[in-house]
């Protein structure tokens, strides 16, 4: 078996360079992406976490804390804060399992449902804003998916 890496020993992605960086690219996209959401969340009163939260929930009301953390890939020390706010605003409240007191669901009130109708323009002016069409960014978006599997299995 060959101690080749399987890569190009003079790959860009092997230098120091900044701009050369995945990680740098994903991040600093990642940011711009938040930048590009704060006003059409502002509108709804919510951050870009809780926004992550609300559609989890529009998805599947009555989430358990660790099943809404495992689709966001939260744990439950940054998740709980979140929830915490939007219960603070009315948005959903968080009721102990009677079965097991350890389990909390998470459920979401009137006016968190009413917010869904409020939020349905945000995916559209989201696309708008990026400059990409809908395929692109769904290539994208698997690709990132994949990017992000591959990524679990090693570390």
């Amino acid at each position: 078996m060959s101690n080749t890496p399987p890569y190009a020993p003079d790959a860009p992605a092997l230098s120091l360079k900044l701009d050369d960086q995945l990680c740098f690219a994903l991040y600093s996209a990642t940011n711009a992406l938040k930048k590009m959401y704060r006003p059409m969340l502002d509108r709804l009163g919510l951050t870009y976490p809780q926004y992550l939260v609300m559609m989890v929930l529009w998805e599947r009301d009555g989430m358990t804390v660790s099943e809404i953390g495992e689709k966001l890939f939260l744990d439950s020390a940054t998740l709980t804060p979140l929830l915490k706010r939007l219960e603070a605003q009315g948005i959903l409240e968080r009721k102990r399992a009677a079965e097991d007191e350890r389990v909390v669901r998470v459920s979401l009130t009137a006016k968190g449902k009413a917010l869904k109708d409020d939020a349905a323009s945000v995916p559209g002016e989201a696309v708008t804003a990026t400059g990409c069409t809908p395929d692109e960014l769904t290539a994208l978006r698997d690709a990132l998916k994949r990017l992000r599997t591959d990524l679990m299995k090693t570390g």
